[in-house]
């Protein structure tokens, strides 16, 4: 059959006329409306004007160590100058490495400065920027060690390596050939430390960390040449803040064109001049302002968490004397999740898990004083119930016998006596909640102990500033026990 005469030609031709004009319709509206196909790939918007959380390390001097309480390094000079030059603003948290690195892995932060070697493992995860640096490392022994100067005397030897690092990477490269075990560890300070114990009998390091500290006296020496190692780079998250990392390019680049990033790095790596040992009492002066800082810091969290552990320990402690089964399952729950898994364990989740469960970003006080608090309720709770329970039951049916209620009874006769009984025990606690602060420092909460750890990893004096930081510890512990012993003996008299 003939197609025209299903179709006559007018009607193909009116078609026709109409598919055209509503093509071009069409694409009128996608040249109005639509994005034209190169906005696909927008170019990301400026970091201008924004102010970005920047995780970075506690001990890796030169690159990032506190000097006169301020954090300096080259990381950090070249961080705040580039964000000067781009016009963005930063907020730099000191947090370790492996903690800078959970926390941007659940968004606390934006973005990682740290010495960070750039590895195909850790592209997979994180953007990095144009490379800063250019690393190495070094293999060094403890000053009086004459056995081990090459790669061959290790057999059969255990060596050191901070956690993450160039160094680990490379030693667990030439362990098998060489045959000596890689013991990792999480801080420069920690690593030398253990080196000059005996503990380990060497140390692979990124030479400029190493050789700024022998030249600070950390008590080690150099015993073979740099080998070449790979680059540094500016992290962030797989797909975010893609401006950050343009500026952060952008700004290196500019720092070298100018010459200021060769300033930078002179300042630190020229030649670092050997600094003579300062006296204990110098030491002292010197690190005072810090640590009485994280002092207060570690009072204020102690005695806000142990406020909210009271009235949790006082709630669920009822809870666990109710005569409602359900009641006392609550409490038993609560007591049994919170006694039952270490504090460490439930920092790390409220700190880094938490965030990446509900998307909300959390301060690292709240994550502190939750931690503490949630944790101290849970042995409170235990302290109010044995204390209501040994009360004498006689004395509850005494009352009840006089024509009290229940509640009247609790609150006349029982708890009164109760309190006596629970006091010492509520002191205890509060000496336990103080000194388990100092756990928090793992996710850069500034505490007494985070403090004497960033003194001693810029000046390697590691055993005169945690007797420091112990000194203090006591003194003001044996002050709060001896206070809360006259308020119970005037109370409960």
């Amino acid at each position: 059959m003939n197609p025209q005469e299903l179709f006559p030609l007018h009607i193909l031709q009116r078609a026709g006329r109409r598919l055209l004009a509503l093509t071009g319709l069409l694409a009128v509206l996608a040249l109005v409306f639509g994005p034209p196909a190169s906005a696909a790939v927008q170019a990301p918007h400026s970091a201008t004007g924004k102010t970005y959380v920047i995780g970075t390390d506690t001990t890796f001097a030169p690159f990032e160590f506190r000097q006169g309480g301020e954090l300096v390094g080259i990381d950090m000079d070249l961080l705040r100058a580039i964000a000067e030059k781009q016009g963005f603003k930063v907020e730099i948290q000191s947090l370790g490495f492996d903690a800078a690195l959970q926390a941007l892995q659940s968004d606390q932060v934006d973005g990682v400065i740290a010495g960070m070697s750039i590895t195909d493992e850790r592209r997979q995860v994180f953007d990095f920027s144009e490379p800063y640096f250019d690393s190495g490392v070094q293999m060094a022994v403890a000053e009086t060690n004459t056995d081990i100067s090459s790669y061959e005397d290790l057999k059969g030897k255990t060596v050191a390596v901070k956690r993450g690092s160039e160094g680990e990477a490379f030693a667990k490269s030439i362990a098998g050939k060489y045959g000596f075990t890689v013991k990792p560890l999480d801080q420069s300070a920690t690593m030398y430390d253990d080196v000059k114990a005996g503990n380990s009998v060497a140390v692979f390091d990124d030479y400029p960390v190493l050789a700024y500290g022998i030249a600070q006296n950390n008590g080690l020496k150099a015993v073979t040449e740099k080998e070449r190692g790979s680059s540094y780079g500016f992290a962030v998250n797989k797909g975010n803040n893609p401006e950050l990392v343009q500026a952060f390019n952008t700004g290196l680049a500019e720092l070298k064109a100018s010459g200021e990033y060769q300033q930078i790095l002179d300042k630190y790596l020229a030649a670092p001049e050997s600094a003579g040992k300062s006296t204990f009492w110098e030491l002292l002066t010197q690190s005072l302002p810090a640590l009485l800082k994280g002092l207060v810091l570690t009072l204020f969290a102690t005695g806000l968490s142990i406020v909210i552990a009271l009235i949790l320990g006082v709630g669920f402690g009822f809870l666990k004397v109710s005569r409602r089964v359900w009641l006392r399952g609550i409490a038993t729950a609560y007591v049994a999740i919170f006694r039952g898994t270490p504090l460490l364990v439930q920092a790390f989740f409220f700190y880094f898990g938490l965030p990446q469960l509900t998307g909300r970003p959390m301060d690292v006080l709240t994550a502190g004083v939750l931690t503490l608090s949630l944790n101290a309720g849970a042995y409170m709770t235990e302290i109010v119930r044995g204390g209501v329970q040994s009360v004498d039951p006689g004395q509850m049916e005494a009352s009840r016998s006089l024509g009290l209620g229940y509640f009247k009874s609790m609150q006349k006769v029982v708890i009164p006596q109760a309190v006596k009984i629970m006091t010492p025990s509520f002191i205890n606690q509060f000496v336990i909640t103080l000194k388990d602060s100092s756990l928090l420092a793992v996710i850069g909460f500034a505490e007494l102990t985070y403090q004497g750890q960033q003194i001693y990893a810029s000046n390697f004096r590691t055993g005169e500033t945690l007797l420091i930081v112990a000194a203090l510890y006591f003194v003001v512990i044996t002050v709060l026990i001896k206070l809360s012993n006259i308020l119970d003996k005037r109370f409960n008299k």
